[in-house]
């Protein structure tokens, strides 16, 4: 939705001040097989010379043992304020930002009340409505996206954000509220998208104030700023909750080889693995010497 004459738009940043244009995702290497207590297995040939750097990159990936969940204190900071008030939570990828959403789902769902929890992409929606369904039963959860609707009078819907919108949109036209206690903005940043951007902008403004909002991302850096806005949009003070500390699940980073050889990306200084930054420059100079007509490597 464009304004004239208001005040200047809010975009969501990523950590680094820039507008985040597309979802990051968090890619890591695991290879070779895994004892059942994530010990990590002889290595193969493939690791070549680089056995030892390798093993310690792998070692300890597994599933952890089974144990009670334990809140962190952002958890439950974000769901007392959400009583009172929206909430935006920043925290990195793999803290449980979701938990949040689940547990204050789970307490309406319980009190007869009803939410709505949108994501950017029809996948994660998918993948999000088997979850809830198996959390909550397949009976109190519908989906709709632009492929799929499901039970759509459930008192938990999960769908893209486009979909959410185009409801606000049909209740303004027909005079009808839309029929949601909350709304889940999962994947908040893209509010900084440029294509697509504006559809979690008309979203948020459009959202009555009687709805009580809760955006989740794991990299936005401007988060007082964007929840400044929301407040000022929707006349509802934001909260911030943030999740201090590194990321709780580390990322590790290995390089497939043309021959198929899997080397650590990064040697012990943490500086690129010379063998890889060979290769790069090997090819670098095959596209300056021979033009197109030449081979790449890969």
């Amino acid at each position: 939705m464009r304004r004239s004459g208001g005040p200047r738009k809010t975009r969501a940043r990523d950590g680094t001040g820039n507008q985040e244009k597309s979802k990051r995702r968090d890619a890591s290497s695991s290879y070779g097989q895994q004892s059942s207590g994530g010990r990590s297995e002889t290595l193969p040939a493939a690791a070549g010379g680089y056995g030892r750097e390798l093993s310690e990159l792998l070692s300890g990936i597994g599933a952890p043992k089974p144990a009670p969940l334990k809140p962190d204190p952002f958890q439950l900071q974000a769901l007392t304020s959400l009583e009172f008030e929206d909430v935006l939570v920043t925290a990195p990828t793999g803290s449980g930002k979701t938990w949040i959403a689940r547990e204050e789902i789970r307490r309406l769902l319980e009190a007869g009340k009803r939410a709505w929890y949108t994501t950017p992409l029809k996948a994660l929606t998918n993948s999000k409505y088997a979850e809830f369904s198996e959390e909550f039963g397949p009976a109190r959860v519908g989906i709709l996206t632009g492929d799929r609707k499901e039970k759509s009078n459930a008192p938990l819907i999960v769908g893209t954000t486009e979909i959410f919108r185009n409801q606000l949109f049909d209740s303004l036209r027909g005079g009808e509220e839309v029929s949601a206690d909350l709304v889940v903005f999962d994947e908040a940043h893209y509010l900084a998208d440029e294509e697509r951007g504006h559809v979690w902008e008309e979203a948020i403004i459009l959202t009555p104030a009687r709805i009580r909002m809760l955006l989740l991302s794991a990299t936005i850096g401007n988060a007082d700023e964007f929840a400044a806005w929301i407040a000022e949009v929707r006349g509802v003070h934001c909260g911030v909750v943030t999740r201090p500390g590194a990321r709780p699940v580390p990322l590790r980073a290995a390089f497939l080889m043309p021959d198929k050889r899997l080397l650590p990306l990064l040697n012990q200084n943490g500086k690129l693995n010379s063998e890889i930054a060979r290769l790069s420059e090997q090819d670098q100079r095959d596209r300056g010497a021979g033009g197109r007509g030449r081979r790449r490597r890969w």
